[in-house]
Formats: structure tokens, sequence, C-alpha cells
């Protein structure tokens, strides 16, 4: 099993340190390989997705991904900035579905900024198309406008664009993910005012009818937006497109307690995946040994299930971060009164001894 290991910038190399510390303590055998990628690769080589990074990843079963960027490359030119990585792996690799799962453990109902009747036991899917939509669609640019409201002023466009194709496998993925958990699928789209979002839904509907078993609704995304917040026990898996999904996860992130402890996969069709944390770089607590690691080691637990076929591994893994904070340790996004406050390495390490304590239990 072989995983490329991409710390990134800002907390990515604390955090997928502790991710690392975790599959060490597993009795599996990994070849894992480092390499820079987002503002240290260009730092060290002129480019935040260098070539012998993007072959590393290629070659893997699966990319640990930490995160990148930082305000210092605001004003380099878009193509050099460090988010650029994360979009060439994604085309480069085919990523094409975005899984992020948004679950409120019992233990942090507390830190959710909702009331706790409305996240205890909160289990929300959401399948974000990853390769399509305005965020790769031509053309896209800078000119001078010739026509519109405003002849002769400076104008930007970028193209918000899918493909039958694109729409129905992203499709697929929902319905099938659908039928593992309780059978309902939103569809997420702006059917009402543009073309592109009204063949979603058609496509949709059509794919729909292969999953008689599985219920499905279409909303809005502003509306959508309202009910993530207002009622959002609602929903089971959420589909949608590539901007409106970016948001929307983000969203649900804040409903678990913190945007820290979400992990996250994309996944190619042959089940290839890059796995990270929701979260970002965070470069104004970089190197203060305070991030919450936790998201980027149930993003590990996800890679085992979903590209390296190691199911009982991941349950561990998940079962030991229940374990953690059943004890009561938490980081200081996460921390309440009556909690213990621990730093990141301390955080990886109650995993790791966690993990370690159901070995010993198992074999004896």
């Amino acid at each position: 099993m072989k995983i490329a290991v991409l710390p990134g910038d800002g907390i990515g190399t604390e955090i997928v340190a502790e991710a690392v510390k975790v599959l060490q303590a597993l009795d599996l055998k990994f070849e894992m390989e480092t390499a820079l990628v987002g503002g240290a690769a260009y730092e060290a080589h002129g480019h935040p997705l260098p070539e012998s990074t993007l072959e590393l990843a290629k070659e893997a079963d699966a990319v640990l991904f930490g995160a990148v960027g930082d305000w210092k490359y605001d004003k380099l030119d878009r193509p050099l900035r460090p988010e650029q990585a994360v979009l060439g792996l994604r085309k480069n690799l085919g990523l094409f579905a975005n899984f992020r799962p948004a679950i409120c453990y019992d233990e942090l109902v507390g830190a959710s900024s909702l009331k706790p009747e409305l996240v205890s036991g909160l289990d929300i899917l959401i399948i974000r198309e990853l390769t399509g939509d305005i965020y790769f669609g031509q053309p896209r640019g800078r000119r001078t406008a010739v026509d519109g409201h405003f002849p002769g002023a400076e104008e930007a466009f970028d193209t918000m664009r899918y493909s039958r194709p694109e729409i129905e496998r992203i499709a697929h993925v929902a319905f099938q993910a659908a039928r593992k958990r309780s059978k309902r699928v939103t569809s997420v789209d702006k059917a009402n005012v543009l073309e592109t979002f009204q063949l979603w839904k058609d496509v949709v509907t059509e794919v729909g009818k292969e999953y008689p078993d599985v219920a499905l609704d279409h909303m809005y995304v502003d509306n959508a937006a309202m009910q993530l917040v207002k009622a959002p026990k609602k929903f089971d898996v959420v589909v949608t497109g590539n901007m409106f999904g970016d948001i929307l996860s983000d969203e649900a992130a804040m409903l678990t307690g913190s945007i820290g402890m979400l992990p996250s996969a994309s996944l190619n069709a042959s089940s290839q995946g890059l796995y990270e944390p929701s979260h970002g770089s965070a470069p104004d607590i970089a190197g203060k040994g305070i991030a919450n690691p936790l998201a980027t080691i149930l993003s590990a637990a996800m890679m085992l299930r979903f590209s390296l076929d190691q199911p009982e591994a991941a349950d561990r893994i998940e079962s030991a971060v229940k374990d953690v904070l059943a004890s009561g340790l938490r980081t200081v996004d996460i921390f309440s009164e009556g909690t213990k406050k621990v730093g990141t390495r301390e955080m990886g390490d109650a995993v790791v001894a966690a993990i370690t304590t159901t070995k010993k239990i198992t074999k004896s």
C-alpha cells in the first residue's frame, strides 16, 4: 500500500504528522513517501505542484494531504498560488467525487453553535462534484467589455458548465452511497435561474429512476443553506455541484462544533483518492501546536476504507477517536468547561494510545 504524504503549508505539517503516527500504530505495512506541495513547493521549486510531486501522487494508491496556502502568496499570479496544487491534483488524478461527512459526536454537541436538539445525532454525507462547474469551466479571464451595462470597462468572467456524463457519474455515486445509509438523496441546484443546473436537475432525476429504493428530493441552494441551520437532521446524502458543495460543506462543518473535526475524501473512478481535512492551512496558528489533528486522522481512516481496502483498520481509528473524545480531551477549537485542553501532539498521542489499548484487548 503506497501512500503519498503531502503535508503542505501552515498547520498542514503538524496535523499530517499526527495522522502518520496513527497509521504507523496499526498492524499494517505502508510505503509512505513525502513530497512538497503548495507554498512550500513554490519556495523550493517555483511551482505549487512540481512534476515530481504529481508523479508521486499518480503512482500512489492514495494521497494524504495536509493543507496549502498563506496570505503572503496572495499576490502571486493565480497559476502559481498554493491552492492551484489542489486543483491540479484533482484534475490530473480525475478526482471527481468528494465525500464530506458531517457527524456531530455526542461529546461535542455542546460545541456546536446550534441548539443541542438540532445537532444531536447529526450524520450528513455531502457529495460534491469536484472536477467541473465554474472552477474549471472555459472560457475564463479578464478583458475590456464590449457590451453589457458598462462597455469599455474592465470585466472578469468565469464559465459555469456541466456535461451529462459528469452529472450522471456523481449522481450514481450519491445514490449508491445512500443505499448504505438511510436511502435518501437531496440534490441541490439553482435550476430556477441557471441552465447549467436545470440540466443537473433533469439528469439526477433520470438517474434516480434506476434507484427506486432511494427517495430523491430537489432543493435550491439558497433554501438548502437555510435548512442546514434550521433542520439539519432532515438531510442524509446531499449531492451538488462544485461551487455549491464547497460552500455548503463548510457550513455543515460548523454544525459539528468545529471544522477541525471534518475529514474528506476525493475519489476517482478506480477508488484512488486524496484525503484531507476540510479546513485550511490556518497560518495564524501554524507552529503553535494547537491545531486539531482529528479531521486529518479521520481522513486517514477514510483512506483505509475507500482506497486501501482496510475497513477494520478504519473502524479502529474511528473508535479510537470516539474513545479519546469520551475521555474529555479537547484541542482549543472544541474545548469547553469540564474538559481537558491539549495540543496537537498530545491529541495524536491519545489516539495512538487508544488504538494500542484496543489492539491489546483484541489479542488477549
